[in-house]
Parts: structure tokens; C-alpha cells; sequence
């Protein structure tokens, strides 16, 4: 079932939104060429309790960290580690927060200093599939026209998404119906209504969309090695267009 949440609801789902972005902000300006994924992920975590909220990926399922990061191939579930950033890599962090009983999850990659051509056009890519399939998340519509507007989007510019890995809806947990896969038909999937919050998250690869899990059950890298982008947000579905709740 999907749940249509309240205002209040709403509200409260925008305030942890608002511990993720911050979060999410201070991960990009941390991010550097010499420093430890796992000195990353202690900054994020430090800063999200600052802020009275609890890290919403430690211990959900076994993970071990506050953040998923996520370098060059790996796709998502990066776990934190002493592997320290090189200039050139592009890295996906993936911060999720719980407050007072609500949920909020986001994701962005960045840059290590400077990056080639081709893989800051992939990054430009995923944030443009992101940005479309938000445009497509209007009252009415159905839910599967946000995953062809990023699937459109995507193979348009020449890259696959991963198909084994979804958006999901948010709210007082984690991870909520629908699953929100990044390629489908539109007009298909239940109807959008004010109330629905979903996130979204393209997976954007610059080769085959296809993946693997490794040993740790937690890494996700593509088949074929080459680079994968990540971005997502939290949107309400609202009576006129889509709110974005984890932005300052």
C-alpha cells in the first residue's frame, strides 16, 4: 500500500530532509584527494547527530556505517573503509536520516578534484535523469512516467541504468511501497497523488546496465568495472509540482 501523508507528516519528513542535505553538503566539501572513506563517513555521521538526528543506514540490515560510499564502479552500498581518494575518482555518498520517526534519504557524486571529460558528461547526465524524473512526479501522472523520463534521459545521452537496484517510497521507514524502478513504459503503475512521498535515485552507468554483488553482500560494482553515478532525493507529491524536501 502507499501511503498519502499528512501535512504534519510531511513536515516532519522535511526536517530530517533537512539534516540529510546538510549532511549531504558538508560530504562534497570534505571530499579530497588523501582522505578516508571512513574519515568521510565520521564527519557525516558527527554532523547528523549534531543535529538530534540518527544515522538511518547503520545497523539497518547489518551495515556497518553512517553513510554508503560509493567509488568510480562501485554503484551503491560502498562500505566506509581506510581506502583513501585519489584525484580523478568520482565518488556517490549516500546519507539516509531518521527523526522523531521519519525518514529522509538522498544521495550525490562528486568529483575528486579534477575528472575526465567523459565521466563529468556522465555526471552531468545522472543529475539531468534526476532532475527530469522529479519534473514527471506531478499529481495524475502515473508512477512509472518518472522512471521513463530517466530512462529517456540516460540512454539518451549514450548511458545504461541499473536495473537491479529501485527508488522506493519514504516516510516512517526507510524504505515504503512503490519500488521506483529507473526504466519502464509511461502511462503504466499506480497514479500519483498529493501526499505520496517517494525517493528517487537514478543509477546512471557509463557502459551495461548490468551489476554485481560482492562478497561483502553489501557492494554493488558494474559487470563490466566502468564508472556509475548516484543521485537521489525525497519528493512529496503535492497539488501542484513536486517538492524536493532534502534541500536547504
Amino acid at each position: 500500500m502507499i501511503v498519502c501523508r499528512s501535512n504534519s507528516e510531511i513536515e516532519r519528513i522535511r526536517e530530517a530532509g533537512r539534516i540529510v542535505a546538510q549532511a549531504l553538503l558538508l560530504a562534497g566539501k570534505v571530499i579530497e584527494p588523501g582522505i578516508s572513506t571512513l574519515e568521510i563517513d565520521a564527519y557525516v555521521e558527527a554532523r547528523i547527530k549534531k543535529q538530534k538526528g540518527r544515522p538511518a543506514f547503520k545497523g539497518y540490515r547489518g551495515f556497518p556505517a553512517a553513510t554508503c560510499i560509493s567509488i568510480d564502479e562501485v554503484v551503491v552500498h560502498g562500505i566506509p573503509g581506510t581506502r583513501r581518494l585519489r584525484a580523478g575518482q568520482i565518488v556517490g555518498v549516500d546519507i539516509g536520516v531518521e527523526l522523531n520517526g521519519y525518514f529522509a534519504d538522498a544521495a550525490a557524486t562528486f568529483a575528486v578534484a579534477e575528472v575526465a571529460g567523459d565521466v563529468k558528461k556522465l555526471m552531468e547526465t545522472g543529475q539531468a535523469a534526476l532532475a527530469a524524473g522529479i519534473n514527471m512526479a506531478v499529481g495524475g501522472n502515473h508512477l512509472y512516467d518518472i522512471s521513463a523520463e530517466v530512462q529517456r534521459v540516460a540512454e539518451g545521452a549514450g548511458y545504461s541504468v541499473v536495473r537491479d537496484f529501485v527508488g522506493h517510497g519514504i516516510g516512517r521507514d526507510l524504505h515504503e511501497e512503490p519500488q521506483i524502478p529507473n526504466y519502464a513504459q509511461t502511462g503504466r503503475g499506480p497514479k500519483l497523488n498529493p501526499g505520496m512521498v517517494l525517493a528517487l535515485e537514478p543509477m546512471v552507468n557509463m557502459g551495461g546496465y548490468e551489476v554485481e554483488v560482492m562478497k561483502d553482500q553489501w557492494t554493488v560494482v558494474t559487470l563490466d568495472r566502468r564508472e556509475s553515478v548516484h543521485y537521489e532525493h525525497t519528493i512529496v507529491i503535492t497539488e501542484g509540482e513536486p517538492e524536493i524536501l532534502t534541500v536547504l
